[in-house]
């Protein structure tokens, strides 16, 4: 059964974590909208790669466009899951009332949604993660636990499953994250 998905995306999202869910997901019957704040259907936000070179943090570099083919606001009730991808934009969209009033919507309905990187802080901010176990880059950890979260300190292609809740420290994680997150869809993949 196809879903309704709802991406939450930001200039200076990470360009991975936006473009391998929205396919992944597109990929196997899901409809996804994507959305910005004061963006419209048309519209694009600029991307940003971030990598793991040998420094103490990850490098960044320009990315890809990524299309906005739905209006903000949305509203929780026409959609059956979220999905925010990190990056930097969700350290600008936290402080967006209508973001965290949207994410408090899905929680409040216990729709699922998975959140990557630093998407963590738009939960931490809508504070949604009391008493959750929640995966995030390391960098977010302090807010995951001022927020009343468990931070799950799991290898960098890892992912965690807390009720509707399916959180990856970054895009290496993609495959488990993904993959967890179909399953709390309830979405069936079968090989013949």
């Amino acid at each position: 059964m196809s879903k309704k998905i709802l991406m939450l995306v930001g200039d200076f999202v990470e360009d991975y974590e936006a473009m391998v869910p929205y396919q992944t997901l597109c990929a196997v019957g899901h409809h996804v909208d994507t959305v910005c704040p004061g963006k419209g259907p048309g519209d694009a936000v600029a991307t940003s790669i971030h990598d793991f070179e040998g420094q103490q943090t990850y490098s960044e570099k320009r990315g890809h466009n990524f299309a906005i083919n739905a209006a903000f606001p949305a509203s929780a009730s026409g959609y059956d899951a979220l999905v925010i991808p990190g990056g930097r934009a969700p350290e600008y969209l936290r402080l967006d009332a209508g973001v965290i009033a949207l994410v408090q919507e899905f929680a409040a309905a216990a729709k699922p949604i998975a959140a990557i990187c630093h998407g963590a802080q738009i939960l931490a901010a809508a504070d949604v993660i009391r008493d959750r176990t929640v995966s995030a880059y390391p960098a977010c950890a302090p807010e995951v636990r001022v927020a009343g979260g468990t931070y799950a300190d799991i290898p960098i292609d890892g992912a965690v499953t807390d009720g509707n809740l399916v959180t990856a420290p970054a895009w290496p994680a993609h495959p488990s994250w993904m993959a967890q997150f179909l399953a709390v869809l309830g979405t069936r993949i079968t090989h013949a």
